[in-house]
């Protein structure tokens, strides 16, 4: 089928395709709407049964809703795009990108995953649409999108629950199925677009760790973990998110005089995500509380390259890791940077006989007094989570 769709923009820009998420329709992205459209022909649609576009009976496929998006180019005669998805907007992009590769020039991929749940959770969120509606979901939905200081919002309330209560039940479930039985997984390995993955820090539904492996698993992927956004964080965070979508899809050898700068901003945000992750949100919160004219560029530094990059690699396990920063930090005497990753570890899920074992590595080769002071300052940090757990 032809899903109803809007066109805005520069008739012979570069099209780029706008896919929303489950339960919204196509007014989900007018955030991005001015800022794209002042550059490509923006292509909006809406999934079946969502915003304008017709109902039809369930269950569908994911390649159900895939194929929806290449009857709409073919309908339009457009041979390739760009295109960017949000949640199950994403997953039609992954299936697009691998099964039609040559209509897809470049993928962006916000708060999506290639493998979600279960299948039968899926099918159970179907079968209790089915039976009480869309209108039933509109509380937990909202929970989910947003953090809570904007789904307190009066308008977003009303904007964003208003699109799930109006998304037809039958077709809400059918997407639900498609998510049911979705195998993407294997097959990112097999995307050639150049692709952006975007994931909210604070998303619930796809945490980071989803953007994380689709990032590893499609070839050269750029990834960028944004602060303080859930679920829509192309709604909460429309600023960064725009940035990043204008960089990404502009042609190659485009004129793009803040690319290095938003790249550096996908790192800062990756890496601020990274650091919460491993040192907690209090130390973080405090440092940032800390920071001074004098100490923001430093702060900035490390966020980017020791957080957003090297914290942030694949290359090796976070426990790892954190192993191998003990024993250099122990090595070299840095008593307050050891402190603090004594903690890390212990959040990384380093056991506390792990952490004496590094220790006693550093007593052999780096020499008795410095794993001396090691072991006190790491005995009483480790007392102190004890006696913590205790009460």
């Amino acid at each position: 089928m032809i899903p109803d769709y809007e066109l805005t923009g520069p008739p012979n820009a570069p099209v780029l395709v706008l896919s929303n998420s489950l339960g919204t329709d196509r007014t989900m992205w007018d955030e991005q709407l001015p800022e794209l459209s002042s550059r490509f022909r923006v292509l909006r649609y809406d999934q079946r049964g969502h915003g304008k576009t017709p109902a039809t009976p369930g269950p569908y496929e994911l390649e159900t809703l895939g194929r929806d998006v290449l009857d709409l180019l073919d309908h339009l005669e457009i041979v390739r795009v760009r295109f960017a998805g949000v949640s199950l907007g994403g997953m039609t992009g992954m299936w697009l990108a691998a099964n039609a590769p040559e209509r897809i020039e470049r993928l962006a991929l916000l708060c999506t995953s290639a493998a979600l749940g279960t299948p039968e959770d899926w099918r159970e969120r179907a079968a209790f649409v089915r039976a009480n509606g869309t209108g039933a979901m509109v509380d937990s939905t909202l929970g989910r999108w947003f953090t809570a200081e904007l789904s307190s919002r009066r308008d977003v309330v009303a904007k964003y629950g208003g699109m799930v209560a109006t998304t037809d039940d039958e077709s809400y479930a059918g997407c639900c199925e498609a998510i049911a039985g979705m195998t993407l997984e294997g097959r990112l390995g097999g995307i050639t677009a150049p692709t952006l993955v975007v994931a909210g820090y604070d998303d619930p539904a796809t945490p980071p760790e989803h953007a994380e492996r689709i990032a590893a698993g499609i070839p050269n992927a750029r990834l960028a973990v944004l602060e303080r956004a859930a679920h829509l964080a192309n709604v909460e965070q429309a600023e960064r998110v725009n940035r990043l979508l204008v960089e990404h899809f502009a042609s190659e050898g485009e004129p793009m005089s803040t690319a290095s700068g938003e790249a550096a901003t996908a790192r800062t945000g990756t890496g601020m995500a990274v650091r919460r992750q491993v040192l907690g949100d209090e130390h973080v919160d405090r440092a940032i509380e800390l920071r001074t004219e004098f100490t923001e560029p430093f702060q900035d530094f490390i966020t980017r390259y020791a957080w957003g990059e090297l914290w942030a690699s694949e290359g090796m396990d976070r426990p790892t890791r954190s192993c191998v920063t003990l024993a250099i930090l122990a090595a070299t005497g840095c008593h307050d940077e050891l402190a603090m990753h004594v903690r890390a570890a212990r959040r990384n899920g380093v056991e506390a006989s792990t952490i004496r074992e590094v220790l006693m590595h550093v007593a052999v080769y780096a020499g008795v007094p410095k794993a001396n002071s090691a072991f006190a300052l790491a005995d009483r940090i480790l007392g102190e989570e004890a006696d913590g757990n205790g009460a």
